[in-house]
Formats: C-alpha cells, structure tokens, sequence
C-alpha cells in the first residue's frame, strides 16, 4: 500500500463511542481474531509447558521457571530487537513473529525435546513477544488512523488479553484432561498458524517506517530517542508504574488465600476479581464516555486507582476484598486516554519501536512488581504487603500524574511559542514587503 494511502480520510468516523466503528474496519477484524488466535496459543502453551516440566523433572522450581521465562526475555527482546518494528514492513514481522512461535511449539511438541531445550523455546517465544507487540500497536495506527479509533481498538486487544487469562487456564486445564501436554501444544501450533495466515490475507502490505544501520544499534538508538524525550518518558512510566503494583494482590492471591483461612477455590476467585475489573471498566469507558471525558479521567484514575488496596490491612470479609479487586482493575480504563497521549506525543518513524520498548517495559515492570510482593511477603504478612503497596504505589502514581500535566503543560507551551513565532516572522515579511513596495513606488515616481 503506497505510503500516501496511510491516512484516515477512508476509515468511519465515529459519531459516538462504542466499538461498532472500530469493527466495521476489515483490516482491524482479522487483527482481532488472528490476536484472539495467538493469545490463545501462548496461555495454553504455557500450561501445557508447565505440565510437562513437572512430569518430566518432578522439580517445582523448573515448572515455576515456565511462567518466569515468559517475563524475562521481554526486556531482552524488547530493547534489542525493537528496531525490527520500523526497519521491516509490519505485514511480514508480524507472520515472520507467528512462523517461529509456531516452529517452537512444533519442537516443543516432539517427544524427543528435552527440558533444557523447553525452556529455551519458551525463551524464545518470550523474546519475540514484544516485536510482534509492539509492531502491532504501530500498526494499529495505520488501519484505524491516530484517533479515537486507535484508542477504541487498542481497549479491545486489551480486553482480549485479560478474557485470555480468565478463558485460557480454564481451556487449557480441559484440554489437558483430553490430550497430553505435547498433543496441547501441537493444538497451540495450529493457533500460531491461523493467526499468521490471517494476517498475511487479511491486512494490507506496507512499507516498513524507516531504515538503516546495525539492527541493534537502531533498536539502542530507538530506546534511548524514547526515554531522553521527557514527554514521552512520562506517559511511558505512567503507562508501567501503575501495573507494577497492582499486580500484587494476583501474584499474592495464594498465599493470602491461606493467611485468611480459606480453600483453594477462593484462590481462583481472588485472581479473577481484577481481570474482570479491568474488562468492566474498559467496556464502560469505551461504551459510555467520549474521547473528552476519557482524556479528563487519566489522571485522576492513574493517582488514585491502588487506593482501594489501602482496605487489606483492615482484615474486611472476603466479599470486600473481592469488590476491591474489581474496583482495583477497573481503574486500569485510564489507559484508553492515555494511549492517544502517547501515539500522539510518539514521532511516526519512531513509532514501531516505541510501542516495542512499552510492550517489553510493561511485562518487565509486572515480574518485578510480582517478584519484589513476593519478597516482601517472606518478611509481613500479605495483607500488610498489600495496603503498603497502596500507599507507596499511590505516592508514585500521584508524583508521575504531576509530570504528565507538566510536561503536556510544557509542549503546549513550545506550540504556542513555535505558533507566534510563525505569526511574528509572517507579520514581519508583510510589513518588509509594505516597505519595499513603498520604496518602489517612490523610485518609479
């Protein structure tokens, strides 16, 4: 697709919120599925590769090393590879992303895979993860254009992710009363590839955003265009710091289960309060609220999202408990106003490997938020670690929602400059052209 054909001169304006005009766009439909597809595969394979690590080594420790190594290389692949999102058309990163998780569920799959070799293609997976992410967030802009569009359509992803959590495990424990774990992940390669055939027919073909240099010294270069900016630095940390903390409750949900004395199913309930928080209030936003409101709410919702958290210490009855949960990921809607700051405050040709840099910044933040709620629970007990999560991660929040109003409040002063400026130097060759004019008449006289 030429690069003038980019723009959103075609694409449906919505008169009002909700995500019927985000649906109507073709390109974003199979990117909706073919996300749905792959999302599907990596928590099942997760499972599956759990599995099958604890019946092939009897070890706790390396069956847990599953979910660990799904956060690891996120950095890794992240930093070093982001420059993949701009220096390759998005089309084929995205299906070269799908091809290789698909070739390593299809190793993963072969009876003759030892555990070393699982866990590095779990690694592997991992590391591709934020590219094909981050890609696809930048690609987002190209379909639905830099608008309320993109907002709405990125709120969807985010509610497949979360559905993805809730329906995922739950596939996944059925699937595996059926089949072995290397027949669930031979079913996860048949997801890797739907999804890659989906988005090599159902998107159009463009032009990669730019260009040239080592791979890894464009992907460095990238990162650090990134953070030195502090506009963008701010919304990047305002768009982490929050599910830093918040993830405490979940990565907790166990041993709080056992600190309040109740069974093992309350643990499922505890750890799904707040994806379906966060579902809840993303719909809500994106169905009830227009772009104005949603933008005006960001802040206050980032400040204050982790203050219900504070009630933990209290010892309230499990159903409070469960509300604060909810009311926990609901807050998570201050994202949708957010993502337009971001694209907007995000130069195109440095988009890929923004977006790249918050996918693998964002997983990366969460294993330490889990790992550091983890630590500090081996000292207090849960529901102390929690409410001081709230009160600490609430000063962080409210400090970077200062920033964000400050450094939006220091760029729309550089336009305003930059826009009288214009006006003064224009202003300034009228009134040389008067005199010239003048000196003219006066010669010709």
């Amino acid at each position: 697709m030429p690069e003038e054909n980019r723009g959103t001169s075609t694409l449906p304006t919505p008169e009002k919120t909700g995500y019927g005009p985000v649906f109507a766009v073709r390109e974003f439909r199979a990117v909706f599925l073919a996300h749905a597809l792959s999302l599907l595969g990596v928590v099942v394979s997760e499972i599956a590769l759990t599995v099958l690590v604890y019946e092939m080594t009897g070890s706790p420790l390396l069956s847990a090393l599953v979910f660990a190594l799904g956060f690891l290389p996120y950095l890794v692949g992240g930093t070093l590879l982001s420059g993949v999102a701009d220096r390759f058309p998005p089309r084929r990163v995205l299906v070269v992303c799908d091809l290789v998780c698909a070739g390593c569920a299809a190793l993963m799959a072969l009876p003759a895979t030892p555990v070393a070799a699982l866990l590095v293609l779990r690694c592997v997976i991992a590391a591709v993860s934020p590219v094909f992410s981050g890609t696809r967030m930048a690609t987002l802009t190209d379909i639905l254009g830099d608008g309320d569009l993109f907002v709405l359509g990125r709120s969807l992803l985010r509610i497949v992710s979360q559905s993805a959590v809730l329906v995922g495990f739950g596939l996944g424990g059925v699937l595996l009363t059926v089949v072995s774990p290397r027949g669930a992940l031979a079913v996860t390669l048949g997801t890797f590839l739907a999804s890659a055939l989906l988005l090599r027919l159902g998107t159009r073909r463009r032009p990669a955003r730019a260009g040239g240099g080592a791979l890894v010294r464009y992907s460095l270069s990238g990162a650090r265009q990134v953070l030195a900016d502090r506009r963008i630095r701010a919304l990047l940390l305002l768009l982490w710091v929050p599910p830093m903390f918040v993830v405490a409750p979940e990565a907790l949900a166990a041993a709080y289960a056992d600190e309040i004395g109740v069974g093992t199913a309350w643990i499922g309930l505890l750890m799904c309060a707040m994806p379906v928080g966060t579902i809840a209030g993303e719909l809500y936003a994106s169905a009830a609220l227009s772009p104005a409101t949603r933008s005006r709410i960001v802040l206050p919702l980032a400040g204050g999202g982790l203050l219900p958290l504070l009630l933990y210490p209290f010892h309230p009855g499990l159903g409070w408990i469960l509300l604060v949960l909810v009311l926990a990921g609901a807050a998570g809607a201050y994202t949708l106003g957010l993502d337009r700051w971001f694209v907007d405050a995000v130069p195109e040709e440095l988009r890929g490997r923004a977006m790249t840099v918050h996918t693998a910044g964002l997983m990366t933040i969460q294993g330490v938020g889990m790992a550091l709620a983890g630590a500090a629970a081996e000292f207090w007990a849960v529901s102390t670690v929690v409410g001081g999560v709230g009160v600490l991660g609430t000063l962080c929040c409210v400090l970077l929602a200062v920033e964000v109003r400050r450094t939006g409040r220091a760029r729309e002063d550089e336009g305003t400059a930059l826009v009288k400026g214009r006006g003064e130097r224009v202003e300034k060759g009228a009134n040389i052209d008067t005199r010239d004019g003048a000196d003219h008449d006066m010669t010709g006289r």
